[in-house]
């Protein structure tokens, strides 16, 4: 329930506070005034974009803020998930800057406009005159017959098990796509499959293949160095291996009485022994070394194979190759096996399609159960309307394929005229007639349906006199279970509020500014009739007021 608004810098408003009780409010006040200004405020509250234009004075921001006591609707859940900290009292509030620049507040908490407009969908309804072309719209019509039906929790069911459906369905048409477009590709990719199987690749063998062609093409120079290594430790006239023995030998004679003289004899025969099995090590590696034109060619051929494969799969290394061996095995292996996987997402096609068709029957057996309900409520609301020879009726049939919503096309028919045929709403209903429908149809929800406020901005356009009492009377009925403030123009609705505020212009040296007060007795009675006699404060309208308001008692 809204049990505070209070706005800032907005449009013609430059500060209201008001104070919003249950029951039914009325909001009555001259055109222009600002009645609908406030509306626009509101809105901003519930997750419209901001506009800058809406902003009276540049110099400072616009600051909306709503206080709700949302107890008892089942929105802690909501608010955890979301990760706001939950309040039975909420405020909402929303900041536009000069600038542009908008932020939203939930309990302090900043969030965004998707939070606040599903956090509204929750909390308040408004209901404008563009909302009477909802009544041709048979999304709408659907939803409004699941609300009575209270098909909330079948219907999220539904829906989840109809995403899981539509996406084994996306996933079947990808795997024939994708088939299809293999099925075309399969001699090429099997071409590249084989040459890479013919080409026996192993992981590493181009590196050892580059560092051994390396070797044998300068076969001669390694071995020229090797000899004259071998000979500088072991050939020549003083070999550097004799001379280390005969050190190390020396060495050992003074090395009792040398400080470190042993210590010098060991490192000198670790010395020695190593550069013996060193030049041992380049002998034998000397008599490997050879150059062999044939095998250079042969390394070669083997190295041109795996460079062409490279740059045919622009990859660089053999590694890269294997995997691409694997990944053409793979495709071949999926085509192959296309009919075995086909018919096992059939299946589970066809287990998922059953479960949507279960749930889709119970929403279909809850709709058709509530639409007697649903019509004899609103033909019965009509008459008491003024439309006597009113006629409401629910059109149904079975939806070839499933959809969104379940299996079923739902279609709002309405005649106003006796002997005139049923049809579409939009097309037989006059601005009054669509009013006045919709009413019933907020009146038949508002029963059906747990939303704490619903605002109605001069839904009784196009009707007056004994309709527009009646329609005053039905708000009166809705507002025992919800809170309900309605904009009006009307005296007769007017007087059925609980509360009457009324906005109004005032001047002040510099600017023209709207305002709202709540209005005690006396005030409320002359502001009922002045909507009844205009400009000019008659005794008969007094007397024409007190008798509406006397007769308001609900």
């Amino acid at each position: 329930m809204l049990k505070r608004l209070f706005i800032s810098n907005y449009a013609l408003i430059d500060e209201v506070e008001i104070n919003f009780d249950k029951g039914l409010s009325v909001i009555t006040g001259e055109t222009g005034a600002g009645k609908s200004i406030m509306i626009g405020a509101l809105s901003l509250i519930l997750g419209q974009r901001s506009d800058t234009s809406f902003i009276k004075d540049k110099e400072r921001k616009c600051v909306v803020e709503a206080h709700l006591n949302i107890d008892g609707y089942g929105l802690k859940p909501f608010f955890d998930k979301e990760d706001i900290d939950y309040d039975t009292q909420t405020v909402i509030r929303r900041e536009i800057s000069e600038s542009g620049k908008s932020r939203a507040f939930v309990n302090d908490t900043p969030v965004n406009l998707n939070f606040l407009k599903e956090l509204s969908q929750n909390l308040i309804d408004i209901h404008s005159q563009h909302q009477n072309l909802l009544l041709g719209d048979y999304s709408f019509q659907l939803k409004v017959v699941d609300a009575v039906a209270e098909n909330s929790y079948i219907l999220e069911n539904y829906k989840i098990e109809f995403s899981k459906l539509k996406s084994l369905q996306k996933k079947r048409t990808q795997l024939i796509e994708l088939n299809e477009k293999q099925k075309s590709d399969k001699d090429y990719l099997s071409f590249q499959a084989q040459q890479l199987n013919d080409a026996k690749l192993k992981e590493g063998e181009q590196e050892e293949l580059e560092q051994n062609l390396e070797q044998l093409i300068h076969a001669e120079e390694i071995l020229t160095v090797l000899e004259s290594v071998k000979s500088l430790l072991s050939l020549n006239e003083f070999p550097i291996i004799d001379g280390l023995h005969q050190s190390k030998n020396e060495i050992n004679k003074i090395a009792g009485f040398l400080k470190k003289g042993y210590e010098i004899t060991n490192r000198l025969e670790t010395i020695y022994v190593e550069t013996k099995e060193l030049a041992r090590e380049i002998t034998e590696i000397s008599e490997t070394i050879e150059f062999d034109p044939q095998l250079i060619k042969r390394i070669q051929a083997r190295l041109d194979l795996i460079y062409s494969l490279q740059q045919k799969h622009r990859v660089d290394s053999v590694k890269a190759l294997l995997a691409l061996k694997i990944e053409l095995d793979d495709k071949l292996a999926h085509i192959d096996s296309f009919d075995e996987s086909l018919s096992i997402l059939d299946a589970q096609i066809d287990q998922q399609e059953q479960i949507s068709l279960d749930l889709a029957q119970q929403l279909s057996d809850k709709r058709k159960g509530v639409f007697n309900n649903i019509q004899n409520n609103i033909e019965e609301q009509l008459h008491d309307l003024g439309m006597p020879n009113a006629r409401f009726a629910i059109m149904h049939k079975k939806s070839e394929n499933l959809r969104d919503d379940g299996a079923d096309e739902i279609q709002f028919m309405f005649s106003a005229n006796k002997n005139s045929e049923l049809d579409d709403i939009p097309k037989v209903a006059s601005g009054g007639e669509m009013s006045r429908l919709m009413l019933c149809i907020k009146s038949l929800l508002s029963t059906a349906k747990g939303l704490p406020t619903l605002i109605f901005d001069e839904i009784d356009m196009g009707v007056s006199g004994e309709i527009a009492d009646k329609m005053g009377r039905i708000m009166q009925k809705m507002s025992t279970n919800i809170q309900i403030i309605s904009i009006t123009h009307l005296p007769q609705i007017a007087s059925k509020g609980k509360q009457h505020y009324k906005v109004y212009k005032t001047d002040t040296s510099f600017q023209t500014i709207s305002e709202i007060k709540l209005l005690a007795d006396n005030d409320r009675l002359i502001e009922i009739a002045s909507m009844l006699s205009g400009a000019e404060l008659t005794e008969a309208a007094l007397q024409n007021a007190k008798e509406l308001i006397k007769n308001s008692d609900f």
